[in-house]
Parts: structure tokens; C-alpha cells; sequence
């Protein structure tokens, strides 16, 4: 009789590039079997504008990021529990993973206030004060039900430096065992813990190394693709890929431009989100081998040809 999976998840290497740290993997979740390296499409509210999941599993997509702070907001973690999770409640079938809210600090950071207790914050909505701390992250995500759940983590601008990128650094930490403690659902429910330390080596060695001290089923890489040049950013990356077990996924939050998903793959990363490529379309340009075309320029009006010979995406099919 096999022995019972320690974690929600099994991850199995199956390629290895033999000059980088590119792999090959298959990550196995209780909603779908992902190959890696893998983008996830970001549905910030449980959806990806303009596309029903029937479209989105078309692509061959089988894994979408959503955030915890936007659906513990609307739809409510009451709506979500009476729906069954988000699966459920958004039909979708396949793989999932929520962020924990943490981004927000940066996102809204006029309208955050972080204190050891969590995050405050004042609603966009309907200005309401709401304290995100690292249980009511837990709580919410364990309502969302993902396959994969983000800790919450102290998120400072990949841009700043100093004794503020220290102090996020040592309150992750503190946060992700009482994250930890708050999770409910770990039969079923994989949480990541989160590397942090900006663009400080040294402090993202002590975090990584603190981390791998705590029983988890992968982790992640945060704090970057946040405005740094690329000779800063992916130096952190290769740090960080270097400290972690080679036989758990790695995930770099936040990274969607092609050259930084090859290179990142190249040094050792398995998944990849980001708002890009879906924040573009909607903007109305397409992304294409040889860059962007803006689909609004007078130049298209009259032309009838797929958008990309030889694409076999949907668009360019018809």
C-alpha cells in the first residue's frame, strides 16, 4: 500500500536542461496534473475578463491565480462558502491558486497601514477599515478552497532598501507560522511560504534559510519584478532558486514578460502570474513573436488576416 501523500500536492521532475537550471516537472494537485514550467492568467476576482472558463481550458490552461484580498472584499467569503469554494463558484475545474492579499501593501499602499497584527486597510469599495491579518488570510483562503494558498508576507517595493526591507523580511517569517497554525484545510490545500529580503543577498539567504526550517510543500519567491532594472532582479532570482530544495515547486510571483519567463526558467523557477498579458488584450494590443500590435491602429482597419500566420490560438484560427 503506498504511503499517503505528506502534502496536497506531488511534484515530479521528469527534464533537466544539463547547462542551466531549467526542469521539466509534473505538479499534481487535488483539481489538476500541471505541467511546469507553467504561467498562470490572473482572474483577480474569480474570473479572466472577457473569457468564460471554456475559453480559458481551450488554451490549455489548466491553472489561474486569484486574490484573496479582492474576493474576501466581493464576493465575501459567506457567498463563496454557501457556493462551495471558488471552483464551484466560478465553474472551473482545474488547477487554482490564491496570492494572500500581501501585494495589496503596494498596490494600496495609501490605503494600508502594517502593523505586527496584519494589514489595515480601508476599503476601496465602500471605505469600510478591515484588518487582514495572517489568520483571517488563512481563513479566507482556506473558504476560497485553491489547490495552492499564498502565507501572508510584509510586501515592501522591490525599489526601496534600508531598514524597512529587513523588518518585512523577519514579520514574514513571524507571519507564515502563524499562518501555519491558522491552516485548516492542509489535506486538500497546499500553503507556500514566501522568500523576501528585496534586493538585499544576504537577507534573502536568511529568509530563505529560516523557511526551510518549516514543513511546506513548496515556495515561493516575492518582493521583485516590482520597477528594478533586470541586472538587479534576476541576480535575486538565482539566489534564491540556489537555496531552495530542488525536489519542491518554486514559484516567482509576479512575472509575466516573456524574456524574464525564459530566463527565470532558465534559473530554476516552475511558475510564473501575472496581470500582462490579460491587462494588454484588454487594452486592446496582441501579444505576437515579435512583440505587441496595437489592434486599434487605423493600419488594421481593413485587414482580414489572422492577427499571427501560422497561430493556432483561437483568434488566429477563425
Amino acid at each position: 500500500m503506498a504511503a499517503p501523500l505528506k502534502h496536497a500536492l506531488k511534484f515530479e521532475i521528469v527534464a533537466e536542461c544539463n547547462v542551466t537550471k531549467a526542469r521539466a516537472s509534473l505538479l499534481t494537485l487535488p483539481h489538476a496534473v500541471v505541467e511546469t514550467p507553467v504561467f498562470m492568467p490572473v482572474g483577480t476576482q474569480g474570473t479572466l475578463k472577457g473569457l468564460v472558463p471554456e475559453q480559458i481550458e481551450e488554451q490549455k490552461c489548466n491553472m489561474i491565480l486569484a486574490n484573496t484580498y479582492h474576493l474576501g472584499m466581493r464576493p465575501g467569503t459567506d457567498i463563496l462558502q454557501k457556493a462551495g469554494g471558488l471552483h464551484k463558484f466560478m465553474n472551473w475545474k482545474n488547477g487554482l491558486l490564491t496570492d494572500s492579499g500581501g501585494f495589496q501593501m503596494v498596490s494600496l499602499v495609501k490605503l494600508s497601514e502594517v502593523t505586527e497584527e496584519g494589514v489595515r486597510f480601508v476599503s476601496p469599495y465602500d471605505q469600510r477599515e478591515i484588518m487582514l491579518s495572517p489568520e483571517k488570510s488563512t481563513e479566507i483562503q482556506n473558504t476560497i478552497h485553491a489547490d495552492i494558498m499564498m502565507q501572508l508576507d510584509d510586501v515592501v517595493s522591490s525599489t526601496i532598501s534600508g531598514p524597512r526591507v529587513e523588518e518585512a523580511m523577519h514579520r514574514t517569517i513571524r507571519w507564515l507560522d502563524r499562518c501555519m497554525a491558522a491552516h485548516k484545510n492542509s489535506a486538500t490545500q497546499n500553503i507556500f511560504p514566501i522568500v523576501q529580503g528585496g534586493l538585499d543577498a544576504a537577507l534573502r539567504e536568511r529568509c530563505a534559510l529560516e523557511l526551510l526550517k518549516r514543513d511546506v510543500a513548496g515556495y515561493a519567491i516575492g518582493g521583485l519584478s516590482g520597477g528594478e532594472s533586470k541586472d538587479d532582479f534576476w541576480p535575486m532570482v538565482d539566489i534564491s532558486t540556489n537555496l531552495l530544495p530542488k525536489n519542491k515547486p518554486r514559484y516567482l510571483m509576479g512575472v509575466g514578460f516573456a524574456v524574464d519567463l525564459v530566463v527565470c526558467s532558465a534559473l530554476g523557477c516552475d511558475m510564473f502570474d501575472c496581470v500582462f498579458p490579460t491587462r494588454t488584450a484588454r487594452f486592446g494590443c496582441a501579444l505576437v513573436m515579435g512583440g505587441q500590435l496595437n489592434l486599434k491602429n487605423t493600419e488594421f482597419c481593413n485587414d482580414f488576416s489572422p492577427i499571427e500566420d501560422d497561430c493556432p490560438c483561437s483568434t488566429c484560427r477563425q
